[in-house]
């Protein structure tokens, strides 16, 4: 029966069948399957790893895998290859990329550089190989603030996301932030109205928030983190329903590490188009034909390839270490 008369006829059959196909792949192409917290579940479901971005892309080294599938957005799959050049990256869908980071460009980074001549560029790890490659250090929304506090420099160029730039403003005062105008367009949705009132509905629920959000919802939270931080948060919580200020993609791995906790989201809005284009079906199309491969150019990937190192050296996290950057 064809796939998509299957579906039509029965789509549990078919979604059993493409994960029969997707695990059958994997062991025939020797490749190892990543997921993003914000994918899909049923992408979630037949991943190797769940995380976020740049811990997917540092944990695939060493695995012994020639192909690393990434269920992300390109430039988590690019980041996957910077760290992993010998590897062969798939990104399932040519078209996920990220707003955030198409807000931010190699040549008007090099532009913002001649104003700032005495500015160190700390580039969020949400921004493309070739603005990593014009940065000086990269960072994640859980080790922004640390990263910040680093350097010797006191003009600090926070390239793309303004929002988690004026979360480290907060924690960094003797340093001027350089603020660049990007944001990340599924956490700017909610508003400090759409808290107050989840809040209203649910007295007693810690509201927890990503740094991409807001200052005026981050002014709301009762606990700030990225990605990583929400189930450590939540498993030393006495709370039984938390309020979660990020993609609803979360939800999955949440209730799957607490299953008798109950999670709300502030608003119907947090869903991630582009993470949400990767479907199972996608998935084993780029495991049967081995596309799309992400290819940078070594003059770039190698400068990139600093500016990840240098923040993962401050950092001190070892290279399979789990660490927040989406």
């Amino acid at each position: 029966m064809e796939l998509d008369v299957l579906e039509k006829a029965n789509p549990k059959a078919l979604k059993e069948k493409l994960r029969e196909k997707v695990f059958r792949l994997k062991k025939e192409r020797n490749a190892y399957l990543v997921a993003h917290n914000y994918q899909n579940f049923e992408v979630q479901e037949v991943a190797d790893i769940l995380g976020d971005s740049l811990a997917l892309s540092k944990a695939a080294i060493g695995t012994g895998a020639a192909v690393i599938v990434f269920c992300g957005v390109d430039f988590m799959a690019e980041s996957a290859k910077i760290l992993n050049p010998e590897k062969t990256v798939i990104l399932p869908v040519r078209e996920a990329d990220c707003p955030m980071a198409l807000m931010a460009t190699a040549d008007r980074l090099r532009e913002k550089k001649k104003e700032f001549p005495d500015a160190a560029v700390v580039c969020y790890v949400n921004s493309s190989a070739e603005v990593k490659a014009e940065s000086d250090i990269a960072c994640t929304s859980s080790n922004a603030v640390q990263i910040v506090k680093s350097l010797p420099h006191r003009q600090i160029l926070f390239v793309p996301d303004k929002n988690l730039g004026h979360y480290v403003r907060r924690f960094c005062p003797e340093k001027e932030i350089i603020l660049w105008s990007g944001f990340c367009t599924t956490h700017i949705r909610v508003t400090a109205e759409d808290v107050l009132r989840t809040k209203a509905k649910y007295p007693g629920a810690p509201f927890i928030a990503h740094p991409e959000c807001p200052p005026d919802v981050i002014d709301l939270a009762d606990h700030v983190c990225s990605t990583s931080g929400f189930s450590p948060y939540i498993a030393k919580s006495r709370a039984d329903t938390f309020i979660i200020g990020t993609e609803m993609g979360m939800i999955f791995k949440l209730k799957k590490d607490h299953p008798t906790k109950r999670f709300i989201v502030p608003t119907e809005q947090f869903v991630c188009q582009t993470m949400k284009m990767t479907t199972l079906g996608w998935v084993a199309h780029a495991l049967e034909v081995l596309e799309h491969r992400i290819e940078i150019p070594e003059g770039i990937r190698q400068r990139a390839e600093k500016t990840l190192r240098r923040m993962m050296d401050v950092s001190k996290d070892h290279p399979n270490a789990v660490i927040a950057s989406y």
